[in-house]
């Protein structure tokens, strides 16, 4: 079977990982398209950084999966513009998202995105 090279299996920022049969089969039974491969870099790329993967825990280990940037600022020890810049990094691929609250900024982890690196990783 060939691997198109031009065309992601699904829109999202992450391919697919439904084990459904009729969406094909897991990620590590196929070989993944170019794009595909450039999707989950960027995703991973996202969560390599040693300050991104910190705040990514912090939220996850937040009441409810969330968690205010003015609780994030001190366990990372940097300024909140910066953990900010990491959190919008975070939100752009997709593996938060962000509400806003009165003065404050509130994330929240997305756990299939989670999934899908996790089952990816298998």
């Amino acid at each position: 079977m060939a691997v198109d090279e031009g065309t992601p299996s699904h829109p999202d920022i992450l391919p697919s990982v439904d084990h459904d049969p009729e969406c094909g089969p897991p990620l590590s039974a196929t070989p993944l398209a170019r794009v595909d491969a450039e999707r989950f870099a960027s995703v991973l790329k996202a969560v390599a950084h040693p300050v991104r993967l910190q705040l990514l825990s912090l939220i996850m280990a937040g009441d409810g999966g969330e968690a205010c940037v003015c609780d994030l600022v001190e366990p990372v020890g940097l300024s909140q513009p910066t953990v900010s810049h990491h959190l919008k990094l975070l939100t752009s691929a997709g593996l938060v998202t962000r509400a806003q609250r009165g003065q404050w900024a509130w994330y929240a982890a997305v756990p299939e995105r989670l999934r899908e690196i996790r089952e990816l990783l298998r």
